[in-house]
C-alpha cells in the first residue's frame, strides 16, 4: 500500500520561516531511517502558498487564483510518499517523526489509489496506458 503523508502548513511555514539546523538534522536522520526500512519513495518540502497558484475548474472554464491562500490549516507544507503494509504501519512511522514545525503541527496520512481500486472501469487498455506512463515517469530525468 502506498500512502501520501502530508505535513500541514502553519502560520510560520506560510510566512517563509525556514526550519532550524537542528530540525533539518533530525529530519535527515528520520528520512534515512525511512529509506533504510524501504518505506520512503519520495519526500519534499513545499514553498509557501504565496509562491503558488490554484486553477479552478467549472465545466470548460479555467480560472487561475494566485496565492497566498488564507486557510493555512488546509495547506500542505511538505509530503512523503511511503510504501507500507497498512495504515497502522504508516501511523507508527508518523509517531516517530520529529515535530516538523515549531509548536503545534499536524501530519495527515492518505492512502493512494492503486489500479485495482478502480475495478471494471479501468479497462485493459487504460491499465496498459497507466503502466506505460508509470514506466516513463520512473525513467525520466528531472527537468533543470
Amino acid at each position: 500500500m502506498r500512502f501520501m503523508v502530508m505535513v500541514k502548513a502553519t502560520k510560520d511555514s506560510e510566512a517563509g520561516v525556514m526550519p532550524s539546523q537542528k530540525l533539518l538534522e533530525d529530519m535527515g536522520k528520520y528520512n534515512e531511517e525511512l529509506v533504510k526500512a524501504g518505506v520512503m519513495l519520495a519526500g519534499e518540502g513545499l514553498q509557501p502558498s504565496s509562491k503558488g497558484a490554484r486553477v479552478r475548474f467549472s465545466g470548460n472554464k479555467r480560472t487561475v487564483i494566485d496565492g497566498p491562500f488564507t486557510e493555512t490549516k488546509e495547506l500542505v507544507a511538505g509530503f512523503w510518499l511511503w510504501q507500507v503494509k497498512s495504515l497502522a504501519e504508516a501511523i507508527e512511522w508518523v509517531k516517530r517523526c520529529p515535530n516538523p514545525m515549531p509548536g503545534e503541527s499536524e501530519i495527515e496520512i492518505r492512502q493512494v489509489f492503486e489500479a485495482e481500486d478502480f475495478g471494471h472501469a479501468l479497462t485493459p487498455e487504460l491499465r496498459a496506458q497507466d503502466e506505460r506512463i508509470r514506466a516513463q515517469t520512473s525513467a525520466q530525468e528531472p527537468r533543470p
